[in-house]
Order: structure tokens, then sequence, then C-alpha cells
């Protein structure tokens, strides 16, 4: 049906066939889109391509991660413009969201209009997917706007990028190297804190969730000392210079367990 049409507008057109590994389906057909997508762009040497994800889709996600008990990032739902790295051939691509501000009536108003009868994926009526009950809760509550929610998901990537400013700032200017010891000067908000400490854990090697990781700023806020990914910290005085020791915390290596 899409290539009767691009053959109707005079709009070149691909079709690809892809192959989808067992697993989370809707996940796993997404990489395999975007992997089809950048293997045909990488050949004409395109570096930016679109898609037509809407405010709808938009409200879906931010209520879907909001369900899950997500954090900023998440919540912060799909960007209007990222980078997509693709492996065959390796290159970067601008992957840009247009319609965002558009709610799913008024694009299919739009098609109507144009006279085209899009297809329906029948995957949208199954209700096993996480996705599609939402899609049906959202059509039950009218009182929902999409159109606003996707607006609250541009303001908190606003927020996040302030808070990944911050988190910046004080990578930069909180941690202090030793042999073997990393110190964080640590006292700002949770959020802050949080992603500094995901920072010295990945410097060490440890490859944990960031839910975890917030777990570990409590426990070392509480209890003065907490160990995650083989990395342990505890509270103590670091001799910042001749005359100044700073209340911090202390990160190194956990020590091997014996038998």
């Amino acid at each position: 049906m899409v290539a009767r049409l691009c053959e109707r507008l005079s709009v070149p057109h691909e079709t690809i066939a892809v192959e989808v590994e067992a697993g989370n389906l809707q996940d796993r057909a997404r990489d395999a889109r975007y992997a089809a997508l950048c293997r045909s762009f990488g050949k004409r040497r395109c570096e930016v391509f679109a898609t037509a994800h809407h405010a709808d889709d938009q409200a879906e996600t931010v209520l879907m991660r909001l369900n899950r008990g997500s954090g900023l990032a998440g919540l912060a739902g799909v960007r209007g413009r990222r980078i997509v790295v693709g492996e065959d051939p390796l290159g970067e691509y601008l992957l840009v969201r247009p319609l965002l501000h558009w709610g799913r009536s008024e694009l299919e108003a739009i098609v109507a209009g144009a006279g085209i009868e899009p297809v329906r994926d029948p995957s949208n009526e199954d209700t096993r997917f996480d996705r599609v009950r939402m899609r049906a809760a959202l059509a039950q509550s009218p009182w929902l706007d999409p159109l606003a929610i996707a607006r609250s998901a541009e303001y908190l990537q606003e927020a996040e990028q302030a808070v990944g400013d911050a988190i910046s700032a004080a990578i930069a200017r909180r941690i202090f190297y030793e042999e073997g010891v990393k110190w964080f000067h640590a006292g700002h908000s949770r959020l802050v804190d949080t992603g500094a400490v995901e920072y010295i854990l990945q410097e060490f090697g440890a490859d944990v969730p960031t839910s975890a990781v917030a777990r570990m700023v409590d426990q070392l806020r509480c209890d003065g000392h907490a160990t995650l990914g083989g990395v342990m910290a505890r509270r103590g005085m670091h001799q910042k210079d001749a005359l100044t020791q700073v209340d911090a915390w202390r990160f190194e290596r956990e020590p091997p367990r014996r038998n």
C-alpha cells in the first residue's frame, strides 16, 4: 500500500524486510526498524531522517513511564531530535520528530482529507502490549489532553538539561582523586548527588541502574556507608588542602571477601 502511494506521489520508496529476535517484541521490532533505516540512509549518504511520532505517542510514553515510577529522564519522554548511531555502515544520524505537537486526530483528519485510507496495524489492538492498554485508557479518558502532556514532557526535558548541567558542575568541582580513592563533596539535591555518584561508580567499572545508585545515596545520607557494584563508600573527613577538612564521601573498590 505504501509503495503504491509513494509511486502515485512521486516519492522515492524502499521496502526493507527485517528479522526480529525473540524477547520483548515491540522493543526488538523498534531496534530492527532503526537498524534498517540507518542501513538504507547510510547507503544514500543521508544524515537526517524523520519519524512520525505525534503528541498521543508522547502522552502514552510519559504515562507508561509515570506508572513505572521512572525518573526525570524517563518522564521527559521522547525527544524532538536525537543522535542515532548506525552500525552498517558505521555512522551517526540526526533523528527528528517534527509531529510531536500534532495530535493523532488532527493527523487522521489530514490523511482522510487527502483521500488516503491508511493501513490499520493489528498489533495496535493487541492488549498484551503495555502501550496498547495505555492507548485504550487515554481514549476512555477524554479529560486527559495528549497535547498538554506532550508540552509537559518538553518542560521536563528542559529540567533534565538543567539537572545535567548541575551534575557536570559537581563532577568537575566536587570530586577529588587520590590513589585508588575518589572523594565526593556531597550535599547537593538528591538528583545531582545521584548523578555524580553514578559517574564515580562508572569510573570504577560498575554498571548499575540509576535507581540502585539513588538508593546508595539515600543509605550514605542515612547510615554513612554503602556498597554497590563492587564499590565501597563511606562518610569521612577529606583533607582538601593544608587548612581545610570537608565532610565527604570516600569511594574505593570493595576488598576481596574471605571464605
